[in-house]
């Protein structure tokens, strides 16, 4: 099947495919340019994902042998629950293939990680402005109504 899409943990011959995904999350984000994340913090990143030791996860996306999104994940302890929380952290799918099912997807697939795992919750946090991501967010999931406060140290 030429279109066929794959969800599947990142592997060290994926990096320099998806450096041009977590760019483009970055630059959603705002950090990009001057303000771009240091390149010490992509690598320390990266090599966490390859890390069995580490919390932090990676799915990747693969269609026709091309990488066209990531998900990145982590498990932590929670103070309500006994069993770890799962933390979808970062998301992002190539534009050119936005809202053909792949974010879905590949949320699916924490989603399936997390409950491998003994999680029972998977939760993430957006901008208010990303309408996009909402619009698919609000059908796989529930909003809480929190506010999210942070303190740069």
């Amino acid at each position: 099947m030429p279109n066929r899409l794959h969800i599947r943990p990142a592997n060290k011959l994926d990096y320099e495919a998806w450096i041009p995904l977590w760019d483009g999350y970055n630059a959603f984000y705002g950090r990009q340019g001057e303000t771009a994340l240091a390149l010490n913090i992509t690598q320390t990143t990266w090599m966490r994902f390859l890390n069995d030791n580490e919390p932090v996860h990676a799915f990747v996306a693969e269609q026709n042998g091309q990488l066209v999104g990531l998900v990145h994940f982590i498990f932590h302890r929670s103070t309500t629950r006994l069993n770890d929380v799962c933390y979808l952290q970062d998301l992002f799918v190539n534009q050119a293939i936005r809202g053909t099912g792949v974010g879905r997807q590949l949320i699916q697939a924490v989603y399936d990680a997390a409950e491998s795992a003994g999680s029972t919750r998977v939760y993430w946090q957006t901008q208010d402005s990303n309408t996009a991501g909402r619009a698919l967010y609000d059908k796989v999931a529930k909003h809480l109504g929190f506010i999210v406060y942070s303190h740069e140290i």
